[in-house]
């Protein structure tokens, strides 16, 4: 399908994308709502250890995304022997970083955590979690690699199943595992770690059933497994390394976020903060699809040579990621009781109750995050990733010290705090439109 400017372009890439963010977010939201309804303190510990484990699953998907922009590219090119190439140099580095990640997440976060963690009760809990977390990596990151493959040459409908085939297995094995069902040992948080670890492998296995039946091996050169190539291997570096460090500065400041929320306000304002955060999950949801469908539109209309269409393009996916956005989120801004209630209702509504003010502020938020993930990712996938962690690390830092000076000095106040997304996706949005219009990207090539 030829790419261009239109709506059924944006909407033909970035719908599955959209589908297959959601059903990341599903299982993250899943661990929370069974742990909400299992107890206070495992929901409070998997706010702070799922956001700590999405600075590994990002690192990891960082990665990906450099060697999807050059997978894009070689689509269109044309050049096939490339994509295969690209893929297999993009898959063995990510098994490499994958036996990195697990070893510091089973020897090493013992003694990291104690850094940010205040609560005995919340670190216990979260080394239970994040120690059997760490076998699911080598899954999670083989499985990335292979969806940068696919959404790199805008093959995505396949997504679609597996997603459903991922949700549906964690959302089963969290119900046996956390609360012991049919024979099963009661594991509670434990639970939650080991049911990601088998429903992600069982999503592996469906996609490399499915390469292998669709006749992707040989389509897509993939029937000879290539050796890393050293020119390609720092290609796929030298692009992705600043996109991880975008997404370690970003993911990493929610961490920072929820450990200060811990050691200054307590565990009552960290399950509140986990509410929030879960809200917003949801609600990101098109933004995550299309921020990643606009890496691969931008980068191959500069493969196809087509400049002039990279800010239609990118204007017209934040338009209709607003508009998406603000419907799923206003019903539930303006009525949480009613609309949270299938999810984290009961006889105790009280945490509900009290986000409700900081949920206002947060339709604020998603209004700013809804176009800027778009411009920024659209950056990204002009080649000028190192350009975008330059702003991210100084994002980072503006956002860190006024959560630091409110928390310090705002007498405790928990919607002071959540302000600080405003703040920071003002200056994202800023910055990232300052340097598109700019058109230094024009000259980038790889």
């Amino acid at each position: 399908m030829p790419l261009n400017t239109s709506n059924k372009s944006i909407l033909f890439i970035a719908l599955p994308i959209i589908l297959g963010s959601a059903a990341q977010q599903i299982i993250g939201l899943s661990d929370s709502i069974f742990l909400y309804h299992y107890s206070e303190l495992d929901f409070a510990s998997i706010g702070l250890m799922s956001v700590f484990y999405l600075i590994i699953a990002s690192t990891g998907y960082g990665f990906s995304k450099g060697g999807q922009i050059i997978i894009a590219r070689r689509m269109g090119e044309g050049d096939i022997k490339s994509i295969s190439k690209s893929f297999y140099t993009l898959l063995f580095f990510e098994l490499a970083l994958a036996v990195l990640m697990f070893l510091f997440m089973r020897f090493g976060t013992e003694w990291f955590l104690k850094f940010f963690i205040k609560s005995e009760r919340i670190y216990e809990h979260s080394l239970m979690y994040i120690q059997i977390r760490a076998y699911g990596v080598f899954f999670s990151y083989t499985g990335i690699s292979i969806i940068a493959l696919y959404t790199g040459i805008a093959k995505t409908r396949f997504i679609i199943i597996d997603s459903l085939i991922l949700v549906i297995s964690n959302l089963i094995l969290n119900y046996i595992l956390i609360f012991g069902k049919f024979g099963f040992p009661e594991l509670g948080i434990r639970g939650a770690a080991l049911a990601n670890n088998i429903a992600e492998a069982i999503g592996l296995i469906v996609y490399v059933i499915y390469i292998i039946a669709s006749g992707g091996l040989k389509k897509w050169g993939l029937e000879k497994i290539y050796r890393p190539e050293k020119s390609l291997f720092l290609s796929i570096l030298k692009l992705s390394s600043p996109i991880v460090g975008q997404s370690v500065i970003s993911i990493g400041s929610w961490f920072l976020f929820f450990s200060l929320i811990e050691i200054y306000l307590g565990e009552r304002a960290l399950a509140i903060s986990n509410l929030i955060r879960n809200v917003s999950l949801i609600l990101t949801i098109p933004s995550w699809g299309f921020s990643s469908a606009i890496n691969t539109l931008v980068s191959q209309l500069i493969g196809m040579r087509k400049r002039m269409g990279v800010m239609p393009i990118i204007h017209r996916t934040a338009n209709i990621n607003l508009i998406i956005s603000m419907v799923l989120s206003i019903p539930i801004v303006f009525f949480p009781t009613t609309m949270l209630y299938p999810l984290f209702g009961g006889d105790d509504m009280s945490l509900i109750l009290e986000s409700k003010n900081i949920l206002y502020l947060l339709l604020v938020n998603l209004i700013l995050a809804s176009t800027g993930m778009i411009y920024f990712n659209g950056l990204s996938g002009t080649g000028a990733s190192a350009y975008g962690m330059k702003i991210q690390a100084a994002v980072f830092l503006i956002y860190i010290l006024y959560v630091f000076i409110v928390l310090e000095y705002g007498k405790g106040s928990l919607i002071l705090a959540w302000s600080a997304e405003i703040v920071y996706w003002i200056f994202i949005v800023f910055f990232s439109l300052r340097y598109l219009y700019s058109k230094k990207w024009y000259g980038k090539i790889f």
